[in-house]
């Protein structure tokens, strides 16, 4: 870019006209480049200031309701032009002889191996493992695709008791815009919590994503005891699902014996 301007610099004295003309040229360079920024951090759904709803909870929802606030947020996501989406390999080349904008694209994407990401344009994102930590016990592992006990449940919670969730996760093939973790709990038919935590932006990597959700607690008395039947699901700002799990689970005086 400086070389441009020196040039510019030189012939202004005998080409008036063509310095403007010349300085036009900058300009529209300068004004392409920030434009192929915009596009990129639309792309990657970075720096943007779009507010979100992290958490949410509802107490007297029922599932017909739960589905209507999920077709409300497609709808929201639909609406948004991101631009068109390109594949790693197609985002590095463009303007790759740009020494500056190629340094920021390395700085957004991190460490990405090109020769392993193809030319597919659709992230794949595996979860690979949940599990349930709470002080002072050994985690709950829970096994995906969800593998019920002899009692149909998938885990047990004592009351009151603090818990955080931990997602293992990978990504392949392109960078997964706004990835969210979504979850509906219902107690005799009524939607007693739902839950949306932003996970974020990720690229390609060989090595697992760990994710954790802030600390909770489980409600306590009479009446929160009992059985739950609760949907998880994982979906990217595209609206893309990538594991949906429904399933059941307990709240306990006290926490079940590993036999249960």
């Amino acid at each position: 870019m400086s070389l441009a301007v020196g040039a510019l610099s030189s012939c202004s004295k005998d080409m008036g006209f063509d310095e403007n003309k010349d300085k036009n040229g900058v300009l529209a360079r300068k004004e392409e480049e920030e434009q192929d920024k915009l596009n990129l951090s639309l792309n990657l759904n970075l720096n943007l200031n779009i507010p979100r709803k992290l958490s949410e909870t509802s107490l007297y929802a029922t599932e017909d309701e739960e589905e209507e606030e999920e077709d409300d947020d497609e709808k929201g996501i639909k609406g948004l032009d991101l631009g068109p989406q390109l594949s790693l390999k197609d985002q590095f080349e463009k303007d790759k002889d740009d020494e500056s904008l190629r340094r920021w694209k390395e700085q957004l994407l991190g460490s990405v191996d090109l020769t392993s990401v193809g030319e597919n344009l659709e992230p794949e994102v595996k979860i690979m493992s949940l599990s349930i930590q709470s002080p002072g016990r050994p985690d709950i592992v829970l096994p995906i695709p969800v593998i019920p006990n002899s009692k149909g449940l998938w885990f047990t919670l004592k009351e009151g008791s603090q818990y955080k969730l931990k997602f293992t996760f990978s990504v392949n093939n392109n960078i997964v815009s706004g990835l969210k973790y979504i979850n509906a709990v219902w107690k005799t038919g009524v939607k007693v919590d739902s839950t949306k935590e932003m996970l974020g932006t990720f690229s390609p990597q060989v090595e697992p994503y760990i994710c954790e959700v802030p600390e909770d607690t489980t409600p306590s008395g009479i009446f929160a005891r009992g059985s739950y039947s609760a949907k998880t699901k994982f979906v990217d700002d595209d609206g893309k699902c990538y594991l949906e799990l429904n399933y059941t689970f307990d709240i306990r005086k006290e926490w079940s014996s590993i036999l249960d």
